[in-house]
Protein backbone atom coordinates (compact mmCIF):
# COMPACT_ATOMS: atom_id res chain seq x y z
CA UNK A 1 0.00 0.00 0.00
CA UNK A 2 1.57 3.67 -0.98
CA UNK A 3 0.45 5.95 1.55
CA UNK A 4 1.56 9.76 0.45
CA UNK A 5 1.37 13.16 2.03
CA UNK A 6 1.21 16.38 -0.27
CA UNK A 7 0.64 19.94 0.18
CA UNK A 8 -0.78 21.11 -2.63
CA UNK A 9 -0.77 24.91 -2.34
CA UNK A 10 -4.26 25.53 -3.23
CA UNK A 11 -6.76 22.49 -4.88
CA UNK A 12 -8.12 24.20 -7.22
CA UNK A 13 -5.89 26.87 -9.08
CA UNK A 14 -3.18 23.79 -9.54
CA UNK A 15 -5.50 21.18 -9.64
CA UNK A 16 -4.14 19.96 -13.03
CA UNK A 17 -0.75 19.40 -11.20
CA UNK A 18 -2.44 17.04 -8.56
CA UNK A 19 -3.77 15.32 -11.15
CA UNK A 20 -1.32 14.63 -13.05
CA UNK A 21 0.89 13.32 -10.22
CA UNK A 22 -1.78 11.02 -9.42
CA UNK A 23 -1.95 9.66 -12.79
CA UNK A 24 1.09 8.85 -12.49
CA UNK A 25 2.35 8.18 -9.08
CA UNK A 26 -0.60 6.08 -8.31
CA UNK A 27 -0.70 6.18 -4.48
CA UNK A 28 -3.14 4.57 -3.01
CA UNK A 29 -4.23 7.30 -0.01
CA UNK A 30 -3.05 10.73 0.14
CA UNK A 31 -3.28 13.14 2.82
CA UNK A 32 -3.77 16.56 1.31
CA UNK A 33 -2.67 19.73 2.86
CA UNK A 34 -3.40 24.08 2.34
CA UNK A 35 -6.21 23.51 0.53
CA UNK A 36 -7.60 26.91 0.62
CA UNK A 37 -10.84 26.54 -0.49
CA UNK A 38 -14.18 25.72 1.61
CA UNK A 39 -15.49 22.61 1.60
CA UNK A 40 -18.13 23.04 -1.10
CA UNK A 41 -15.19 24.16 -3.49
CA UNK A 42 -13.32 21.03 -3.10
CA UNK A 43 -13.27 19.45 -6.56
CA UNK A 44 -14.71 16.49 -5.77
CA UNK A 45 -15.89 15.59 -9.14
CA UNK A 46 -12.67 15.94 -10.96
CA UNK A 47 -11.18 13.68 -7.61
CA UNK A 48 -14.12 11.00 -8.15
CA UNK A 49 -13.10 11.17 -12.14
CA UNK A 50 -9.29 10.22 -11.14
CA UNK A 51 -10.50 7.11 -9.19
CA UNK A 52 -10.32 8.45 -5.72
CA UNK A 53 -12.96 9.19 -3.09
CA UNK A 54 -12.32 11.63 -0.43
CA UNK A 55 -13.23 13.41 2.89
CA UNK A 56 -12.02 16.56 3.49
CA UNK A 57 -12.44 19.59 6.36
CA UNK A 58 -11.72 22.53 3.98
CA UNK A 59 -11.46 26.69 5.27
CA UNK A 60 -11.94 29.43 3.29
CA UNK A 61 -8.61 31.21 1.72
CA UNK A 62 -6.38 29.41 4.15
CA UNK A 63 -5.70 25.71 5.33
CA UNK A 64 -7.68 23.04 4.75
CA UNK A 65 -6.86 19.25 4.36
CA UNK A 66 -8.49 16.28 2.59
CA UNK A 67 -7.27 12.69 2.72
CA UNK A 68 -7.86 10.57 -0.95
CA UNK A 69 -8.36 6.95 -1.21
CA UNK A 70 -8.79 4.52 -4.45
CA UNK A 71 -8.29 0.93 -2.01
CA UNK A 72 -11.59 1.11 -0.35
CA UNK A 73 -14.21 3.61 1.51
CA UNK A 74 -12.81 6.12 3.88
CA UNK A 75 -14.04 6.08 7.69
CA UNK A 76 -13.90 9.30 9.28
CA UNK A 77 -13.06 9.56 12.49
CA UNK A 78 -12.38 12.52 13.42
CA UNK A 79 -12.08 16.53 12.26
CA UNK A 80 -10.30 18.76 14.03
CA UNK A 81 -8.14 18.36 17.47
CA UNK A 82 -9.46 18.20 20.98
CA UNK A 83 -8.61 20.52 23.55
CA UNK A 84 -9.58 23.79 21.89
CA UNK A 85 -13.10 24.42 21.21
CA UNK A 86 -12.36 27.70 19.95
CA UNK A 87 -9.80 26.43 17.36
CA UNK A 88 -11.81 26.67 14.07
CA UNK A 89 -8.76 26.50 11.66
CA UNK A 90 -9.34 23.16 9.18
CA UNK A 91 -5.67 21.46 10.17
CA UNK A 92 -6.26 18.01 10.97
CA UNK A 93 -8.46 15.35 9.59
CA UNK A 94 -8.68 11.06 10.16
CA UNK A 95 -10.07 8.48 8.99
CA UNK A 96 -10.12 4.33 8.64
CA UNK A 97 -8.65 3.46 4.88
CA UNK A 98 -8.45 -0.11 4.32
CA UNK A 99 -7.04 -1.60 7.88
CA UNK A 100 -5.16 1.62 7.96
CA UNK A 101 -5.84 4.82 10.67
CA UNK A 102 -4.50 7.25 8.89
CA UNK A 103 -4.33 10.81 10.20
CA UNK A 104 -3.89 14.07 7.67
CA UNK A 105 -2.57 17.76 9.81
CA UNK A 106 -1.03 21.08 8.81
CA UNK A 107 0.90 22.32 11.86
CA UNK A 108 0.84 25.85 12.35
CA UNK A 109 3.06 27.85 10.57
CA UNK A 110 4.38 30.13 13.84
CA UNK A 111 5.62 33.05 12.20
CA UNK A 112 6.21 35.66 13.33
CA UNK A 113 8.76 34.45 16.04
CA UNK A 114 7.91 35.63 18.80
CA UNK A 115 4.51 36.51 19.12
CA UNK A 116 0.32 35.18 18.90
CA UNK A 117 0.81 32.78 16.10
CA UNK A 118 3.90 31.18 17.40
CA UNK A 119 2.18 30.70 20.49
CA UNK A 120 -0.87 29.28 18.86
CA UNK A 121 1.99 26.75 17.31
CA UNK A 122 2.77 25.79 20.31
CA UNK A 123 -0.51 25.24 21.74
CA UNK A 124 -1.59 22.72 18.92
CA UNK A 125 1.51 21.16 19.17
CA UNK A 126 0.70 20.22 22.82
CA UNK A 127 -2.69 19.43 21.38
CA UNK A 128 -1.51 16.93 18.38
CA UNK A 129 1.05 15.48 21.21
CA UNK A 130 -1.92 14.60 24.06
CA UNK A 131 -3.87 12.94 20.62
CA UNK A 132 -1.27 10.79 19.34
CA UNK A 133 -0.65 9.80 22.86
CA UNK A 134 -4.24 7.74 22.44
CA UNK A 135 -3.12 6.73 18.53
CA UNK A 136 0.03 5.08 19.24
CA UNK A 137 -0.89 2.01 20.93
CA UNK A 138 -3.41 0.80 18.74
CA UNK A 139 -3.23 -2.57 17.57
CA UNK A 140 -3.37 -1.83 14.10
CA UNK A 141 -1.11 0.35 11.92
CA UNK A 142 -1.11 4.47 12.46
CA UNK A 143 0.27 6.86 9.78
CA UNK A 144 0.34 10.42 10.68
CA UNK A 145 1.10 12.66 8.13
CA UNK A 146 1.29 16.34 6.88
CA UNK A 147 2.97 19.30 6.70
CA UNK A 148 4.54 19.61 10.05
CA UNK A 149 6.02 23.31 9.89
CA UNK A 150 8.85 21.41 11.50
CA UNK A 151 12.59 20.91 10.33
CA UNK A 152 13.89 18.31 13.47
CA UNK A 153 17.25 18.71 12.68
CA UNK A 154 20.09 20.75 10.49
CA UNK A 155 20.30 17.87 8.61
CA UNK A 156 16.80 18.95 7.09
CA UNK A 157 17.59 22.04 6.38
CA UNK A 158 19.52 23.81 3.71
CA UNK A 159 22.02 26.51 4.87
CA UNK A 160 20.60 26.22 8.81
CA UNK A 161 22.66 28.91 10.22
CA UNK A 162 19.90 31.27 8.63
CA UNK A 163 16.95 29.86 9.87
CA UNK A 164 17.68 30.01 13.68
CA UNK A 165 15.30 32.48 14.35
CA UNK A 166 12.36 30.91 12.18
CA UNK A 167 9.33 29.79 13.87
CA UNK A 168 9.94 26.10 11.85
CA UNK A 169 13.41 25.68 12.99
CA UNK A 170 12.70 27.00 16.60
CA UNK A 171 14.16 24.87 19.78
CA UNK A 172 10.84 24.96 21.52
CA UNK A 173 9.40 23.53 17.80
CA UNK A 174 12.12 20.79 17.64
CA UNK A 175 11.64 19.35 21.24
CA UNK A 176 7.98 19.47 20.35
CA UNK A 177 8.68 17.03 17.88
CA UNK A 178 11.21 15.02 19.62
CA UNK A 179 8.58 14.81 22.56
CA UNK A 180 5.63 13.68 20.24
CA UNK A 181 8.87 11.15 18.42
CA UNK A 182 9.17 9.82 21.87
CA UNK A 183 5.37 8.63 22.35
CA UNK A 184 6.89 5.60 20.17
CA UNK A 185 6.52 7.06 16.93
CA UNK A 186 8.59 6.82 13.87
CA UNK A 187 9.56 9.50 11.47
CA UNK A 188 9.29 7.19 8.07
CA UNK A 189 11.67 8.80 5.95
CA UNK A 190 14.70 8.71 8.50
CA UNK A 191 14.43 5.17 9.19
CA UNK A 192 14.95 3.90 6.18
CA UNK A 193 17.60 6.96 5.35
CA UNK A 194 19.09 8.13 8.52
CA UNK A 195 21.88 10.12 6.92
CA UNK A 196 20.94 11.77 3.57
CA UNK A 197 20.23 15.09 2.89
CA UNK A 198 16.35 14.97 1.62
CA UNK A 199 14.09 18.09 1.32
CA UNK A 200 10.46 18.22 0.67
CA UNK A 201 9.87 22.23 0.39
CA UNK A 202 11.81 24.69 -1.96
CA UNK A 203 10.95 28.96 -1.81
CA UNK A 204 9.28 29.88 -5.33
CA UNK A 205 12.32 32.81 -5.40
CA UNK A 206 16.21 32.84 -6.01
CA UNK A 207 16.29 29.51 -8.11
CA UNK A 208 16.20 27.39 -4.61
CA UNK A 209 14.64 24.28 -6.10
CA UNK A 210 17.33 24.17 -8.83
CA UNK A 211 20.02 24.89 -6.58
CA UNK A 212 18.50 22.09 -3.81
CA UNK A 213 18.01 24.96 -1.04
CA UNK A 214 15.06 23.11 0.51
CA UNK A 215 13.67 22.24 3.46
CA UNK A 216 12.00 19.15 5.26
CA UNK A 217 8.80 20.04 6.76
CA UNK A 218 6.47 17.07 5.38
CA UNK A 219 7.25 14.33 7.23
CA UNK A 220 4.98 10.80 8.25
CA UNK A 221 5.43 9.26 11.34
CA UNK A 222 4.23 5.17 11.82
CA UNK A 223 3.32 3.57 14.90
CA UNK A 224 4.66 0.21 15.58
CA UNK A 225 2.51 -2.03 13.43
CA UNK A 226 3.10 0.22 10.88
CA UNK A 227 6.54 0.39 10.95
CA UNK A 228 7.34 -2.98 10.97
CA UNK A 229 5.71 -3.04 7.52
CA UNK A 230 7.39 -0.30 6.34
CA UNK A 231 9.21 -1.52 2.67
CA UNK A 232 9.87 1.78 1.32
CA UNK A 233 9.94 5.46 1.85
CA UNK A 234 10.67 8.85 -0.45
CA UNK A 235 10.37 12.19 -1.79
CA UNK A 236 8.72 12.43 -5.27
CA UNK A 237 10.51 15.31 -6.23
CA UNK A 238 9.51 15.63 -10.37
CA UNK A 239 6.21 17.37 -9.44
CA UNK A 240 8.34 20.34 -7.74
CA UNK A 241 9.69 21.49 -11.38
CA UNK A 242 6.47 21.63 -13.17
CA UNK A 243 4.30 24.90 -14.19
CA UNK A 244 2.38 25.92 -11.38
CA UNK A 245 3.43 24.05 -8.94
CA UNK A 246 3.30 23.31 -5.11
CA UNK A 247 6.29 24.51 -3.65
CA UNK A 248 6.14 21.40 -1.62
CA UNK A 249 6.55 17.52 -2.89
CA UNK A 250 5.12 14.69 -2.04
CA UNK A 251 6.23 12.44 0.55
CA UNK A 252 5.00 8.67 0.15
CA UNK A 253 5.80 5.46 2.00
CA UNK A 254 4.67 2.08 0.43
CA UNK A 255 3.69 -0.35 3.21
CA UNK A 256 3.82 -4.13 3.23
CA UNK A 257 0.32 -6.30 3.67
CA UNK A 258 2.67 -8.03 6.23
CA UNK A 259 5.30 -7.02 8.67
CA UNK A 260 8.83 -7.07 7.06
CA UNK A 261 11.01 -4.69 9.29
CA UNK A 262 11.86 -7.56 12.21
CA UNK A 263 12.62 -9.87 9.46
CA UNK A 264 14.82 -7.96 7.59
CA UNK A 265 16.69 -6.81 10.60
CA UNK A 266 17.34 -10.00 11.78
CA UNK A 267 18.89 -10.97 8.43
CA UNK A 268 21.67 -7.61 9.02
CA UNK A 269 22.35 -8.88 12.49
CA UNK A 270 22.93 -12.34 11.35
CA UNK A 271 25.03 -10.75 8.30
CA UNK A 272 27.30 -8.72 10.22
CA UNK A 273 27.79 -11.46 12.84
Amino acid sequence: MKIATYNVNGINGPLPVLLRWLGKAEPDIVCLQELKAPGDKFPETAIRDAGYDAVWHGQSQWNGVAILSRVGEIHETRRGLPGDPDDTQSRYIEAAVAGVLVAGLYLPNGNPRPGPKFDFKLRWFERLHDHLASLVDLDAPVVVAGDFNVMPTDLDVYAPEQWRDDALFAPEVREAYRHVLEQGWSDALRELHPDETIYTFWKYWRGAFERNAGLRIDHILLNAKARSRLEWAQVDTAPRGWEKTSDHAPVWIELNDKPVRKARQSRAANQSA
